[in-house]
């Protein structure tokens, strides 16, 4: 079927089918917040687990465990999830088609709405680039986060996963209910607003001598900056050759008076996780990103921009990745320059 055929008839499948996906949604989400707030559970995990599910299903990007997690999940409706997706699914199945939001990377800039996948990629890219180079690797607010599956016996690298007690002791409840190993990674549990997590960190083994990978994926936005700015602190205090990867939401996204941000301020309200940091994302949004991390000593390495960004509008959000350098007066060789992203291709997924 011709691609343009099948993405028009898709749109159709999943336009006739849509009450079903409306009446799943509101089945679903409304229980999976009182969930949340009634056990003090994160329900922000849940997003990146739900479109790592999705690509699974869908087969852009193979994730088992993401999908063994999503069946055993206590506030996850069965039924409201099976007719939120029933739409995308049946057209999927009919046509081959796979909607872009699900098949990053592809040429050009990732629009904001695309943002869960897109940063995915680029999470799995930055490990891909830089596994050879490090053999430890630091999940900052794991979540429901399975790299830990995806790195091969013989990487030799040595996963850490920190995140809040009750959120991990819940991963970890779950993980053992789907048949998944919890010996993987080593569990560190750690309030980044309250805890030195490094002092943790280091407590179970980790060697801030040898060079690391830190990922910290859709976290940033949930913290004070004062808790941003000591984390990259610690980051920066690692060995040379360390690499920090995030991503981040700009200020003006998150006082954004659009009915889309107000909607996501209120639900992370509700749940406890509300939206609280945001970058200073003034054009060039690149630049902006390098004064931000040079400020602790860390040089950028890569940058993208997830949005339009103009010369007096900036871009909705980004990801970052940034280096301890060998001489903090000078720049590390092998520097990415986003330069004009959009004539860039995307890095490969992991």
């Amino acid at each position: 079927m011709p691609r343009i055929v099948s993405a028009g008839l898709f749109r159709v499948i999943q336009l006739a089918l849509f009450p079903l996906s409306a009446a799943g949604y509101i089945t679903s989400v409304p229980g999976m917040l009182a969930y949340s707030r009634r056990t003090g559970t994160s329900a922000t995990l849940l997003a990146s687990l739900y479109t790592r599910w999705m690509q699974h299903r869908l087969g852009t990007r193979p994730d088992v465990p993401a999908a063994r997690l999503m069946a055993v999940l206590p506030n996850v409706s069965a039924t409201g999830i099976q007719m939120e997706t029933a739409p995308t699914l049946a057209a999927h199945l009919i046509t081959g088609y796979v909607p872009r939001l699900y098949r990053y990377p592809y040429p050009g800039r990732a629009p904001m709405r695309h943002q869960p996948t897109a940063r995915t990629s680029f999470y799995d890219a930055a490990v891909q680039r830089h596994r050879g180079g490090i053999d430890q690797l630091v999940i900052l607010g794991a979540g429901f986060d399975t790299r830990a599956f995806r790195l091969a016996p013989g990487d030799r690298v040595r996963c850490f996963e920190l995140d809040l007690p009750r959120t991990q002791a819940f991963k970890l409840a779950m993980l053992e209910k789907a048949g998944l190993s919890t010996r993987l990674a080593t569990y560190v549990p750690a309030d980044f607003e309250t805890e030195d997590w490094m002092e943790k960190l280091l407590a179970a083994g980790f060697d801030p001598k040898r060079p690391a990978l830190f990922l910290w994926e859709a976290v940033t936005m949930y913290l004070d900056r004062a808790s941003v700015e000591a984390t990259l602190r610690r980051i920066a205090g690692t060995a040379p050759g360390s690499i920090v990867a995030f991503d981040y939401f700009s200020r003006e996204t998150i006082t954004s008076g659009s009915p889309y941000m107000r909607y996501a301020r209120a639900t992370a309200r509700f749940v406890g996780e509300p939206l609280a940091f945001g970058i200073d994302n003034t054009p060039p949004a690149r630049k902006s990103a390098a004064d931000f991390v040079g400020g602790f000593g860390l040089v950028l390495e890569e940058h993208r921009n997830f949005g339009k960004e103009t010369r007096r509008r900036s871009a909705p959000g980004g990801f970052v990745t940034a280096v301890v350098p060998e001489n903090k007066q000078r720049n590390p060789a092998n520097r990415r320059d986003e330069g004009n992203h959009d004539k860039t291709q995307p890095q490969p997924r992991a």
